[in-house]
């Protein structure tokens, strides 16, 4: 004790003051609410081996270690494909991409809160393979990752090894490994091998606008998505007639058309965001925003009590 007392007496002395700040809490996943824990996640590349659309569940591999890592996505994941929105339907098992993982309760880490795609990724740290190398005989590319201008360069000897169905893409239109000259830049789809650490390319896009037109028709088929199956959300709230949700970013295409008094049409979802009960038509009361998702109140025409707080709802708008 006496050893203890000396010791915060010679660090007052000496200036330096003991931190009795308490940590912050870490957050926890919560159902019901959308939760990131950003202080406590690992973000691992990896290859995806398996989808179950009905539980939302998957495995994929760690290429750095070969080791088979299982997942369930949170129903607000963030599902980055062809550098936008997706779901799950829209990855292939063997893409090469992002896992972003959380614990559960027993600190396993199996809570996802996206999967971002090679081209995501890159496009949005405006990010290039810059080709250093070619092999034509082994349809080998070797590269600098880096970013736009070079001032910043994430790793050198990147080893793209195409195939016989690589596509390439130029100006938006089919190109050939032919086209591809030293000192290009290049963005890549790519896919594993099923061990070790390989970038395959589906595709390979020479330049920005090859990119851009994926990228469009990927937001094309995720806005048919939004506006066929809904925009998703949590329940808030239930009470008589009145419902509360927080709707989540990727229902965009629905949520802009939200203000006060338009009308919708909402239902209660499953694990794997279908409707489990026919629709219910409301008006919209009060919209708002929660963090980065929308928050809007409704008043139904019928009594909500399907609707359970921390449940899943699907909402769609039937004004014109």
């Amino acid at each position: 004790m006496k050893t203890i007392i000396a010791a915060l007496a010679v660090l007052s002395l000496t200036g330096i003051a003991a931190d009795t700040t308490p940590a912050k809490p870490i957050p926890v996943i919560t159902p019901g609410q959308v939760i990131i824990p950003f202080e406590k996640m690992r973000r691992i590349w990896g290859e995806l081996i398996s989808l179950d659309l009905s539980t939302r569940t998957g495995k994929f591999r760690n290429e750095s270690n070969d080791e088979v890592m299982s997942f369930t996505v949170m129903p607000y994941a963030e599902l980055l494909h062809h550098a936008t929105l997706g779901d799950l339907q829209d990855f292939r098992v063997g893409e090469r991409a992002i896992f972003r993982l959380h614990v559960n309760d027993k600190e396993e880490w199996v809570w996802l809160t996206y999967i971002q795609d090679e081209m995501n990724m890159m496009n949005g740290h405006k990010e290039y393979f810059y080709v250093d190398q070619i092999d034509a005989t082994a349809g080998k590319l070797t590269c600098t990752w880096a970013n736009f201008d070079k001032s910043f360069v994430r790793e050198k000897g990147v080893v793209i090894e195409t195939a016989p169905d690589t596509r390439y893409w130029k100006a938006g239109q089919p190109a050939k490994f032919s086209d591809i000259k030293l000192g290009d830049k290049l963005r890549t789809k790519t896919h594993g091998t099923g061990s070790g650490k390989h970038r395959v390319p589906w595709e390979v896009f020479l330049d920005d606008d090859s990119l851009m037109k994926f990228q469009a028709e990927q937001k094309a088929v995720h806005a048919k998505h939004i506006l066929e199956d809904g925009a998703p959300g949590y329940v808030d709230a239930s009470n008589g007639t009145q419902l509360t949700l927080t709707l989540f970013n990727e229902g965009d295409e629905q949520i802009k058309r939200l203000k006060q008094g338009t009308t919708v049409q909402v239902s209660p979802a499953g694990v794997d965001r279908k409707p489990t009960a026919a629709p219910v038509t409301g008006k919209v009361t009060a919209i708002g925003k929660n963090g980065r998702q929308a928050q809007v109140t409704l008043e139904l025409a019928a009594s909500g009590e399907k609707f359970q707080p921390a449940g899943i709802a699907r909402l769609w708008v039937t004004d014109k």
